[in-house]
């Protein structure tokens, strides 16, 4: 049987960053809106208005594209970046002391 491989620079991952306007309570709920499409849609929330999801390919990437452009709000930026699976894997993360202690045992807390 033949295996298939993915190739790390093959699969890709989307980020939608925005910053939209929540002066008024129609500007609230179109911006709540979008966010419900976005987890519709697959997507994650990584901070309040940064949102991520795994595209299995360009294709499915494409796809994920016109739909968030589908459903951007009148007012407000949107920017989507997409990066290879082997550009997230570079991504650091680094958490504050509190978290870090909830995640770690204390030999592991030396190392921070």
């Amino acid at each position: 049987m033949s295996e298939i491989r993915l190739s790390a620079y093959l699969v890709m991952w989307l980020f939608v960053f925005f910053d939209l306007p929540t002066n008024t309570k129609t500007e609230r709920r179109h911006a709540a809106q979008f966010r419900k499409l976005l987890v519709k849609d697959g997507f994650s929330m990584m901070q309040y208005s940064v949102y991520v999801r795994h595209c299995a390919s360009k294709e499915s990437m494409d796809v994920h594209v016109k739909r968030v452009r589908s459903f951007v709000p009148k007012a407000g930026l949107i920017s989507i970046l997409s990066v290879t699976d082997k550009q997230y894997g570079e991504i650091i993360n680094y958490w504050g002391k509190i978290e870090a202690e909830r995640m770690t045992t204390p030999q592991q807390l030396e190392f921070f």
